[in-house]
């Protein structure tokens, strides 16, 4: 039982970017660009005039966030809209002002698009994400 709990928890911590010694990663300060390491994660800032950047370059395997400092509600969505099907893994549900989701393993290279569910045609909350 403890070499289950033992190997739960690296697995946990290895899923929440835990032991890297900056919970920011390498996302910050580029000049709207991201490179994260795979299996770290970049960052999409939700803001009052929309996301930025719009759009993020990660390696396979690794994931994005995204901060609501829109000061409003949002819920990022894959396209298309209403379906949402072209990567699921972006799928994050409604985050309120001031939260921050994470998207799933991107495992497949490939660029996905995303949108809030609750405004689709509004270009201000929409941008991509490649994978590569």
């Amino acid at each position: 039982h403890s070499l289950v709990l033992a190997l739960s928890a690296a697995a946990a911590l290895s899923a929440c970017g835990g032991g890297s010694g900056s919970p920011g990663g390498p996302s910050g300060g580029g000049g709207g660009t991201s490179s994260p390491l795979p299996g770290e994660a970049a960052t999409v800032n939700i803001l009052p005039s929309g996301t930025e950047p719009k759009t993020v370059t990660v390696p396979v395997g690794s994931r994005v966030n995204f901060a609501n400092q829109s000061g409003g509600n949002i819920e990022i969505s894959s396209d298309p809209h209403p379906i949402h099907t072209e990567c699921p893994a972006l799928n994050l549900g409604g985050l309120r002002a001031g939260q921050t989701g994470q998207t799933g393993v991107l495992s497949t290279a490939r660029t996905c698009r995303y949108h809030d569910h609750g405004r689709p045609e509004d270009e201000r909350w929409q941008g991509s994400i490649v994978i590569q």
